[in-house]
Parts: C-alpha cells; structure tokens; sequence
C-alpha cells in the first residue's frame, strides 16, 4: 500500500506545477513577458561576453556616432556611441546587471522587513498591530520618489543608498499585504488543530500561517520589482542613484539628457531598455496574479 501511494503523492507537485503553468500560458502577454525577461537575465549574467566592447572604454575618434543605420554610423558601434566615446551598445548590456541586481536586492530586502513586520502584526494583533501598521500608513502618506530622494538626501548619494531608501519605500506594501492574509488565515482550522498540537508562535507563523499567503506575496514581489527598477532609475537621473561612469540606465540618461538634440540615441535606447524591462515584469505580474488567484482562473 505504501509503494502504491508513493506515485500519487508525487505526481501532486507535477500536477499543480501543470496546473499552474496552464493558467500561466493562457495570458500570451506574460508569456511574452517572460520570454523578454528571460532573455534579459541572459544577457545580464554573461554581460562581459555579450558586450562588444567595455562599458568604460573611450573611443576619441567617434564622439557621438550615430547608429550603425545612419549614414554616418561606424560599424564598430551598432548603436552608436555617447558624448565621450562609449559604446552604446556595451553599456545597455552592462546596465541590464546593475538594473536586474537593484531589483532583486530592493525586492528580497522589502520582502524580508515587510513579512516579518506584517506577520508580528496579523497574528499578535493589539499594541503591536497599532504601532506597526502606523508606521507602515506615516511611510505610504509620503509619494515613494519624494520619500526615496530624502532618505538618500540623509544617507548620501549612492548606489547602495538608494537600494536601501527604495526598499524601506516598498516594505509596507508588503507588510500590510501579509497581515491582511495573516488575519485571513489565522482562524482557520488547520491552524487551531497546529495550536492544539502543541506548536509554538514562531512555528505558527512561519510553518503553519506564512505559506499560506505565498500566492499575494509572489504577484506583490514581481511588481515591485518593476518600481524598484523605476525609481532607481528615477534615482540615477536625479543625480542621487549610481554615480558616473556607472552603466545604469537612470545614470545614462542624466548625463545625456544635454545632448536630446543633437544626438537623440544616447537618450532613446536607455529609456527604451527601461521600458521593455518594466514592461516585461508587468506582464510577468498579471500572469502570476491570473495563475495564482483562484477567483482569477480561467477555465
């Protein structure tokens, strides 16, 4: 009888993860989302191989060549080159690694802050909820730039700076997330049978109560990635994020923001890098959100 159960227990894994990717891939825009996203990610990690040339290299000879396709183009620099003689191209690919990494390092810091501050808050309730969930509403009544460009103001410009201010920006949303499934899930019966078998606070809340509330947290966490990405950006051009030469797309654009006119590429390709990122998670996000919410599947 044990080795007859064996392939059904583990078929389950196997049949959500289908179940989930059914409800996944019949959102054709996440699809493609994931696809743009992946490739991104690609070309991120093997930047150095990728690239054409170095992001901080200087050609004297070809100050702000066009594109390959403009009669004036060089063939060495397919997509031009920037006021002092870099590759386009190589820095675009470099910055998606500073990019991809403030993402990830903004969104594992809130999510980390956010659920223990929101979890502490749904399951103990009282003081500890009034006192979290006050600080959480003085955070989201400042607009997240304005908040951002003060908490980098007092801690100096940087790159690092900034990905602390934008994560401490974006933790309540988290935070108010989980404790709103925390109170959900906390009267449930499979969580009184938990405190009836003995099991302690700290097991509730993050063995019993906490997996529970994944589905909300994963859609949260994608979105928030694309603001992160956004305000840095924002950060970067503002002249309070990455410092120059750094290839970030908000650095790039704030140094080449003069040249709009005279040379309108070294401005378009890094809002357009911006842009299909964002809008590759975003798409990303509403996938996760139609697969992972059963009020939200389709049949």
């Amino acid at each position: 009888m044990a080795l007859a159960s064996e392939p059904a227990t583990a078929a389950r894994p196997v049949s959500g993860l289908r179940e989930f990717w059914h409800y996944f891939s019949v959102n054709r825009g996440a699809v493609l989302g994931l696809v743009v996203f992946g490739l991104l990610l690609v070309v991120a990690i093997f930047a150095p191989l990728v690239a054409p040339h170095l992001p901080d290299e200087q050609y004297r000879d070809a100050l702000l060549k066009p594109p390959i396709w403009d009669p004036k183009g060089d063939p060495r620099f397919l997509l031009g080159t920037d006021p002092v003689g870099r590759d386009m191209l190589s820095r675009l690919i470099h910055g998606a690694r500073f990019s991809l990494f403030i993402g990830f390092f903004v969104v594992s810091g809130a999510l980390v802050v956010g659920v223990v501050l929101g979890v502490l808050a749904g399951y103990f309730r009282g003081w500890v909820d009034v006192v979290i969930m006050r600080v959480m509403d003085i955070i989201l009544a400042f607009p997240p730039l304005l908040l951002a460009l003060v908490l980098v103001a007092i801690l100096g410009p940087g790159l690092f700076n900034a990905m602390i201010a934008i994560a401490l920006v974006l933790q309540p949303h988290f935070a108010r997330l989980v404790r709103a499934a925390v109170m959900a899930e906390k009267n449930r019966e499979y969580v009184t049978a938990a405190k009836l078998s003995g099991a302690g606070h700290f097991r509730l809340m993050l063995v019993t109560i906490l997996p529970n509330c994944l589905g909300p947290l994963i859609v949260q966490a994608t979105l928030s990635f694309s603001n992160a990405i956004l305000e840095a950006a924002a950060l970067g051009f503002l002249g309070m994020g990455a410092q120059p030469p750094t290839p970030e797309w908000g650095t790039m654009l704030a140094t080449a923001r003069e040249f709009i006119i005279k040379a309108p590429w070294v401005v378009t390709f890094p809002g357009l890098a911006i842009l299909i990122t964002v809008l590759a998670i975003n798409l990303i996000g509403d996938g996760l959100r139609d697969a992972l919410d059963p009020k939200l599947k389709r049949s």
